[in-house]
């Protein structure tokens, strides 16, 4: 039999040293992250890397050292290769997946979009002044599909455009005249592939959280929870103070329906006694005049007198309280979480 003849492919030995550093990094860091540089110049990118240092390390390298150091890796760490772009580099750090991502999006920046370039969202000019006088660029603006004319002596934009709908090319002039009109619709940062933490993959879908809704829904929570307890009668450490002013109030309303004679009821039930009384005087008064003595005749004129002036003043400030049902109308949102504390 002939001998088999084998080929050993020779990899220089700075290779070895850049995949052996990836590896290492991989191992010391809780978690690391494939991020996408593509359209980031170099001196940008290293500015990006000096904001970084104290938080993470950024690590570019050539996507044939980086896919070897991810295969000679466990087996988590290999499904990382999937999300390698044709320009990337890797983010090591013992941030977490949600903080490395919101750090990552928020140190991006507008940016001006190049000709040929697809517009990553509908690009709009707005109408109103500009800073430029009559001349050529006027035409230039016309030709670019921007709405421009002369005002008062000098370019305006006449009307709110659509110059380039999402994933459309934007043209060689309207690149020109939106750079002109500081417009930048691009975003340079750096774009956040998929982070791995403990063998879990983190994929920007998954990482992008809308911290306002979240934070919305948790007092949502807590208040229908707050409303669910106190109505439930089920104590707990922020419920039981309520709990305890609502079977107060609770038991004197059944104190006072009951006439049961207790020391802090008594004013009540003597008043409730009273308007009760006056209102047998007057329907006796109204059946017979002299069905009830002088003394009552006096207190019954007082009750009315009373009552006539609370029906005049309640009167004289309906207006007001119609110009506040606006108000309380736009404020129904906040008095409807109100309403679940009680």
């Amino acid at each position: 039999m002939m001998a088999e003849e084998h080929h050993t492919e020779h990899i220089p030995q700075w290779k070895k040293d850049e995949i052996e550093e990836i590896k290492s990094l991989i191992k010391s860091y809780p978690l690391f992250g494939i991020i996408g540089i593509a359209g980031i110049p170099a001196k940008q990118l290293q500015g990006m890397r000096r904001d970084l240092k104290d938080i993470a390390v950024l690590k570019v390298a050539r996507n044939t050292l980086v896919k070897r150091a991810l295969a000679e890796s466990d087996e988590d760490v290999k499904r990382m290769a999937d999300h390698i772009d044709v320009q990337t580099a890797l983010v090591f750090t013992d941030q977490n997946p949600f903080k490395l991502y919101k750090l990552l999006e928020q140190s991006k920046s507008p940016a001006p979009i190049k000709a040929g370039a697809i517009a990553p969202k509908d690009i709009i000019v707005e109408a109103g002044p500009t800073s430029f006088p009559p001349g050529p660029i006027l035409g230039d603006m016309q030709g670019a599909g921007i709405p421009a004319a002369i005002d008062g002596g000098s370019v305006v934009i006449r009307e709110t455009k659509v110059v380039a709908k999402e994933g459309e090319a934007v043209s060689q002039k309207l690149a020109v005249m939106l750079t002109r009109l500081e417009i930048y619709p691009m975003e340079v940062g750096l774009n956040l592939n998929a982070v791995c933490e403990a063998g879990s993959i983190y994929t920007p879908d998954v990482l992008a959280i809308d911290e306002d809704k979240y934070f919305s829904d948790f007092t949502a929570a807590i208040q229908q929870a707050f409303n669910l307890s106190v109505n439930a009668a089920y104590p707990t450490s922020a419920t039981i103070s309520t709990l305890i002013s609502k079977a107060v109030s609770e038991s004197r309303n059944v104190g006072i329906e009951a006439t049961v004679f207790e020391p802090e009821l008594m004013e009540t039930l003597l008043g409730k006694a009273n308007s009760q009384m006056l209102s047998v005087a007057s329907v006796a008064s109204g059946n017979n005049e002299d069905a009830v003595d002088d003394e009552l005749k006096a207190a019954l004129g007082a009750a009315a007198t009373t009552t006539a002036a609370t029906v005049t003043e309640t009167a004289a400030e309906e207006p007001v309280e119609e110009e506040k049902e606006d108000e309380e109308a736009e404020e129904s949102g906040m008095a409807g979480l109100g309403a679940l504390f009680g």
